[in-house]
């Protein structure tokens, strides 16, 4: 099928047309149709809406794999090279010099995207998006049925379920993200941000998958803006459904002397500095734990010590 074609090689519309002795606007308009009815129709089957049930399970997975307790994703932001749309301005320029359309995703510890949000203008910022998207939305009006908050091994208090994130993102109640490089003369703050980046990365190594997989990705997109959510929510649907019926496991592309990594904590007001006053105690708890007996890993130590 010439879709695939599309998706995996770039291939141009007009190659595909020639090759198949097809019209322009007929093969365009397949492309562009089939798109939509994958995501549609098997996008509500690989990334079914998450429940109460389906959070505890992605937080098993990132506990036993990555070792973060109540951890039920890691997000991030995802850019797209796109051809500049007509009368865009600026909207489309991002802070890396290329236009770009970005896709907002929450991955679990399989590397399997369990929300994505795509569109948002490229000049936009990470924790912009976030702000502006569903996902935001759902968080700030707690409607996305996390879990009820539970205590950790060897801890009485009781951790809510995070997210995590780096440092574009807002340090939360229900998002994680690290220490800032100025506080990193403390080892055990050291050891947490080594810790949140093991599980972190899995959303990038995500990304890295869907775009060696579909080299559509892999250059900038000759298709009109308003059809590119539908390509990339398609090849997101694909993804997942790959991996559900993969025989092999994905390799781990993690380097262990390589994920230590810190933010910059803005000074923040009103409401905003509540919200981030929370989201540190919580920060400062799962700190604890994982320099806890309970908590720790055998080579954390080791691994910060080097970085």
């Amino acid at each position: 099928m010439f879709l695939f074609r599309f998706l995996i090689t770039g291939v141009s519309f007009k190659t595909l047309a020639f090759n198949y002795r097809m019209g322009f606007s007929t093969v365009r308009c397949i492309v562009h149709e089939t798109c939509r009815v994958i995501w549609n129709i098997l996008g509500r089957i690989v990334l079914p809406k998450p429940t109460t049930a389906q959070w505890k399970i992605i937080a098993k997975d990132f506990d036993e794999i990555w070792n973060f307790p109540n951890c039920i994703g890691a997000i991030d932001g995802k850019h797209f090279k796109i051809r500049a749309p007509n009368n865009s301005g600026s909207m489309y320029f991002n802070y890396k010099k290329f236009f770009s359309i970005v896709l907002l995703a929450v991955a679990d510890a399989k590397y399997r995207f369990v929300i994505v949000d795509v569109g948002a203008y490229g000049r936009n910022s990470d924790g912009g998006i976030l702000d502006h998207s569903k996902l935001g939305l759902k968080l700030q009006n707690d409607t996305l049925n996390i879990p009820q908050n539970v205590s950790l091994r060897g801890i009485t208090e009781e951790l809510p379920y995070v997210f995590v994130a780096d440092e574009a993102f807002p340090l939360t109640k229900n998002i994680m993200r690290p220490y800032p490089a100025n506080q990193l003369a403390n080892i055990e703050k050291r050891v947490f941000n080594y810790r949140l980046s093991r599980a972190r990365r899995i959303v990038e190594s995500a990304f890295g998958i869907l775009q060696s997989r579909f080299e559509i990705f892999q250059r900038r997109m000759q298709v009109q803006a308003k059809y590119i959510d539908n390509i990339i929510l398609a090849c997101c649907s694909l993804h997942n459904y790959i991996i559900n019926n993969a025989t092999t496991e994905l390799p781990n592309p993690l380097q262990e002397s390589d994920i230590l990594e810190s933010s910059v904590d803005n000074n923040v007001v009103g409401d905003t500095d509540i919200i981030m006053c929370e989201g540190m105690v919580i920060r400062d708890q799962f700190k604890q734990y994982f320099n806890s007996e309970h908590g720790s890993v055998s080579w954390q130590n080791n691994i910060v010590n080097r970085s």
